[in-house]
């Protein structure tokens, strides 16, 4: 069935009107990224157009790894992360909107670092190791205002230890969720961030996440959907896998989407120990968005060890805790962004 056989059929079913009542994820102390503590995190967001960029800078080099699983990523620095390889650590971890183009705004986040002297000596001063990734957001607003080296390094001024503003801010600003139909049936997603302490073991996972995903969101806990593909009448959701199922296979563009987000720890974990880590955490993605890791996303997940705690930690315990505090995450980035004209967000819905 095409685009118009999906429309007739979801306009007679009424797809059942999932509306949302209530989130789980709205419920208690969602926690935050710089609760790991040596972290400072910075948004850029552009006054121009929905877009920009968010920093993780930390206060000493975190041994970091990365996993990309989505089939269209934007990303830089990421093969310095893999465990063989020479660098052992990095300064910063750059999100940023404006898809490739994006990537500029690490040259901000470079220069800010070089003048703070942190970065891998190289004998006649020092070169910062920032990875990044981006999402796609150039289909909102005039695509040529993207972030830049001037965006990378205002997220670095603003960086901070503090909470960290969720929604529509730095990397979440123009993202946008359930565009498996097109973006006319799209809502607004935006940038979240959680953290878990483990017991009284005094070490802590948090993640920041900004979700820009062609699938819907889930509830990780109801199972509902938060945001995604908007039946006809604007008043409920389609189900995108429900209509996948049924042979609806939509019609979003390849490498519009994009999921990109970072867990840190406190804990010492190695390089091969911290790519496990990244892997694991995208199960967070799948408990939260549906479906994931497309041929249309580009979803990479770094993940850092600040070594800040003398606790011996195991690494499959933080993976498992980091996939979870990821799946929070990715609820916090829906339920607190900001609607924009023909884009509705969680809050525009009646719960």
């Amino acid at each position: 069935m095409g685009r118009r056989g999906f429309l007739r059929a979801a306009s007679l079913a009424g797809m059942a009107a999932s509306q949302v009542r209530g989130s789980s994820a709205e419920l208690g102390n969602h926690g935050c990224i710089t609760d790991v503590g040596g972290i400072r995190v910075g948004h850029f967001t552009d006054s121009r157009r929905p877009t920009g960029c968010t920093v993780v800078i930390f206060d000493k080099p975190a041994v970091a790894g990365v996993d990309v699983r989505g089939s269209a990523p934007g990303t830089r620095e990421t093969d310095l992360l893999r465990p063989v390889n020479t660098v052992q650590q990095v300064n910063a971890i750059l999100l940023t909107g404006g898809s490739a183009f994006g990537l500029d705004a690490a040259t901000g986040v470079m220069r800010y670092l070089e003048e703070h002297g942190m970065g891998f000596p190289v004998g006649v001063g020092v070169v910062p190791i920032v990875p990044a990734a981006v999402l796609f957001d150039l289909s909102i607003g005039d695509p040529k205002i993207r972030p830049d080296a001037r965006s990378g390094y205002a997220a670095c001024e603003a960086a901070s230890s503090s909470n960290v503003r969720e929604g529509s801010f730095g990397a979440g600003a123009g993202a946008t969720v359930g565009k498996l139909f097109g973006m006319t049936h799209a809502m607004k997603g935006g940038i979240g961030t959680a953290s878990i302490k483990i017991g009284d073991s005094g070490l802590m996972v948090g993640a920041i996440v900004a979700v820009n995903a062609m699938g819907d969101i889930i509830d990780r806990i109801a199972g509902t959907i938060l945001a995604g593909a908007r039946s006809p009448d604007g008043q409920g959701f389609v189900n995108s896998m429900n209509q996948i199922m049924q042979g609806n296979l939509g019609v979003s563009p390849i490498g519009e989407n994009s999921t990109i987000g970072l867990v840190a720890t406190n804990a010492s974990l190695n390089k091969t120990e911290m790519t496990k880590v990244a892997q694991m955490a995208h199960d967070g993605l799948a408990r939260a968005i549906n479906p994931v890791h497309t041929a249309f996303d580009g979803d990479t997940i770094f993940a850092a060890a600040t070594g800040a705690s003398s606790r011996k930690a195991d690494h499959t315990m933080i993976g498992a805790i980091a996939a979870e505090v990821m799946a929070r995450a990715v609820n916090r980035a829906v339920i607190t962004t900001v609607g924009l004209p023909g884009y509705p967000a969680y809050q525009d819905f009646a719960h």
